[in-house]
């Protein structure tokens, strides 16, 4: 579960304000945002609007947003997109939605990217163990090693003419889970864009995304989650403006057994949770489905490698929280980052 609680400076509440410089609102905005809470995806989604008289707004808005999620997830007797392809792995191209196409060529394109450390044909894995559902277990061996070949995103065979998605080996699934909300997450934002709202905030059951100031003409401050403690309490704040901000993390989702926990976050290349000096990575880039991507395929690479990694994308930053409760910044996040917690400290690779 990707997590980030929003509090107010005097309130812990979802949204707070900055403290940053007032700027001007071109829009007239309410304090009181339009607000609508929806069930789905498994999780609780939330969005709100500032903007006045833009209420009718919410409803394009989880339209597009249930439409999405009737492709990608199913719905108690109703297969969707993706369990069709799973289905006919090693047997036949399945047609998608434009939507789902787009979603899976940009999966594959991501997965390249990070040399297989993230990969949306995991679906095998993710299933043995099932983290986070009430059979989870920890595999045999022999199973994990079975299922490891099937993890391979280059057989992903994608056909852009018939818009057809096809896995070549049979058993093989796709698991878009790391990326799926990203997506939605941005989608959203362009319908918001399309129908003129300037402040709003995109919850979809920790996928943050905030547009525009907030009404008082200041940025939006973001709590960062303790990796450590109870969802709520926090290690630092950061102030954004049009972001998105994604976090993985050891904290919630996990497996224990004979006094070992197994977090969710699996490595595709031996098929165990990845262990290394990360206990929560946060994202904070300008397109939710970047930070899906790369709070994933990053958190695989360790502190030193992740931190390398992040400051070769533009617009892209990061907070990574160490196992032994440093707090390690890309460039770009130095002057805008606050930490609030003193069992907590900033560090730096160079000390």
């Amino acid at each position: 579960m990707k997590r980030w609680i929003l509090y107010t400076c005097i309130l812990t509440l979802i949204i707070m304000t900055g403290c940053g410089q007032a700027a001007e609102q071109t829009t007239k905005l309410t304090n009181n945002p339009y607000k609508e809470t929806a069930f789905l995806m498994g999780t609780v989604v939330t969005i709100k609007v500032y903007d006045e008289d833009k209420e009718d707004v919410l409803d394009l808005a989880f339209d597009r947003m249930h439409a999405l999620a009737d492709q990608i997830t199913s719905e108690e007797e109703a297969a969707s997109e993706v369990d069709k392809i799973n289905q006919n792995a090693g047997v036949e191209p399945v047609s998608v939605s434009e939507d789902l196409f787009t979603l899976i060529d940009k999966g594959k394109t991501y997965s390249a990217k990070a040399e297989g450390t993230f990969d949306i044909s995991i679906g095998p894995l993710t299933s043995l163990w099932h983290i986070g559902f009430p059979d989870a277990r920890k595999p045999e061996q022999t199973e994990i090693d079975k299922v490891l070949p099937l993890v391979d995103y280059k057989n992903i065979e994608l056909n852009e003419e018939e818009q057809s998605v096809f896995l070549k080996r049979e058993g093989m699934k796709l698991d878009l889970g790391a990326i799926a909300k990203g997506f939605i997450a941005d989608e959203i934002v362009q319908v918001l864009e399309e129908n003129e709202v300037e402040t709003a905030i995109i919850d979809l059951g920790g996928n943050i995304f905030v547009m525009g100031d907030h009404p008082e003409g200041k940025a939006w401050t973001v709590g960062i989650q303790n990796p450590f403690s109870a969802r709520g309490e926090t290690v630092g704040t950061v102030k954004v403006t049009n972001k998105s901000i994604v976090t993985s993390g050891i904290y919630e989702r996990y497996l224990e057994q004979d006094g070992v926990k197994y977090h969710h976050i699996l490595n595709s290349k031996d098929g165990y949770p990845i262990m290394n000096d990360i206990a929560g990575i946060s994202i904070i880039s300008e397109k939710s489905i970047d930070g899906d991507a790369l709070s994933t395929s990053v958190f695989s690479k360790g502190i030193k490698e992740g931190m390398a990694y992040i400051e070769e994308f533009d617009g892209v930053e990061a907070v990574f929280v160490s196992n032994d409760k440093e707090v390690y910044l890309t460039s770009g996040l130095e002057q805008v980052f606050t930490i609030t917690n003193d069992e907590f400290e900033i560090s730096s690779l160079k000390k």
